[in-house]
């Protein structure tokens, strides 16, 4: 959720990027230049998840209970590493369905953005949940992100990376589903060492775990915005938080790193038919003519 507050004063204060709403006021998608590069880094995301949940724990042969039982944390191992991929896989399918409904159409960076809002509400309970309650988690989290990006579109609200609606609104579900579902059982496994820890609304556990959570949501959103929004404003203030305009339309591939994302086709090739071209990016300032030798 910290990530997700910060970038949302990140992007309230810096404002959306030129030619994202029309005048009308219409949201216009401007998708990143490689699809492909999304899916492979969502992948590399995907496999780090695993060292981030199932990782965490510090103890892996430590048996529950008397030595030699037949559970222990090995198996609690194994459980966050099921219930992380349920609630992420669940999320991406829903949000792959969701989106051909409200849109029309396929699209693979909505599915990614969907797993990996599944992933962040899966982390707070990771461990204390059972499976069937992760595929409920990465449902309600798919439907919480294509809502949160909704809303945002509705405000005018411009987030490229969607840090806001996936890390904190899907953050948030995740912390209120864990008051919701983590049960008494894991709970006592995953924190020995004191009795009487409150778990699940649903499970039984009654509501001061959530009470409790809905306490530190409010928390964690005002300690961000307290440090965060200041930053932010001082630097859009100082003119620090974004390029100019000239280099926006131009692209940072060409004015902050010196070349080009892809190569591009000659001129000639737009006689040629069948054939698929990129467009030309021209350098700013820079002569047709070739210098003379």
């Amino acid at each position: 959720m910290v990530g997700g507050i910060a970038g949302l004063w990140g992007a309230f204060i810096e404002g959306p990027r030129m030619g994202r709403f029309d005048h009308s006021g219409r949201a216009v998608a401007l998708r990143g230049h490689s699809a492909s590069l999304v899916v492979l880094g969502t992948f590399l995301l995907w496999f780090g998840w695993y060292g981030f949940n199932p990782g965490s724990f510090t103890k892996i042969l430590s048996p529950y209970g008397s030595s030699g039982s037949y559970y222990g944390m090995w198996s609690a191992v194994g459980r966050t590493a099921v219930t992380t991929t349920l609630a992420g896989c669940t999320a991406a399918l829903t949000t792959l369905f969701g989106k051909r409904i409200l849109s029309g159409h396929w699209n693979v960076t909505d599915v990614c953005n969907g797993l990996l809002g599944g992933f962040a509400a899966i982390t707070a309970g990771c461990s204390v949940v059972e499976p069937w309650a992760a595929i409920v988690c990465g449902f309600v989290a798919a439907i919480v992100l294509i809502s949160c990006n909704k809303l945002a579109e509705k405000l005018k609200y411009d987030d490229p990376l969607e840090a806001a609606q996936l890390h904190g609104g899907c953050g948030a579900w995740g912390i209120i589903f864990t008051a919701l579902f983590a049960t008494e059982k894991y709970v006592n496994e995953v924190y020995p060492g004191k009795e009487g820890r409150p778990y699940g609304l649903f499970m039984g556990g009654g509501g001061k775990l959530l009470g409790a959570h809905l306490i530190q949501i409010v928390v964690i959103i005002g300690w961000v915005s307290a440090t965060m929004g200041p930053l932010f404003f001082v630097l859009h203030k100082l003119k620090l938080l974004r390029i100019s305009a000239e280099d926006e339309m131009a692209g940072m591939d060409l004015t902050r790193h010196g070349g080009f994302a892809y190569v591009y086709h000659d001129d000639e090739d737009s006689e040629k038919p069948n054939v698929i071209q990129l467009r030309k990016v021209v350098e700013p300032n820079a002569s047709s003519t070739p210098p003379s030798v």
